[in-house]
């Protein structure tokens, strides 16, 4: 195993859609979304899940993706392939998109 794999920091995305404002709109954004995740690597550890809510407020679903690095996920959300797909998102929801980085492999 390179150096790189062993030393490279996960990230995630997680977006929360709070309101559905074009509901074919949406549906176009989630069928599209998933090849582009894949193509750069990214895995859905959940996808389309209705929160539980135990503290707070929170959207009507979530998605959390995982990725190999934060480059890799910044490189997905400026990219071609993903660029239909987010301009789809900005008129038919309401979300937030976080970006986060999560912990290094231990090895």
């Amino acid at each position: 195993m390179s150096e790189n794999a062993t030393t490279r920091t996960p990230a995630y995305s997680v977006t929360e859609v709070f309101e559905v404002l074009d509901p074919a709109g949406a549906q176009r954004y989630s069928e599209s979304t998933p090849g582009t995740v894949e193509e750069f690597g990214g895995r859905f550890v959940v996808l389309g899940a209705q929160p539980t809510i135990a503290e707070g407020d929170a959207g009507i679903v979530l998605a959390v993706v995982e990725w190999p690095d934060m480059e890799t996920l910044e490189a997905w959300y400026d990219s071609e392939e993903y660029a239909p797909a987010r301009q789809i998102a900005a008129t038919a929801m309401r979300r937030r998109l976080v970006f986060l980085p999560g912990l290094p492999a231990t090895i």
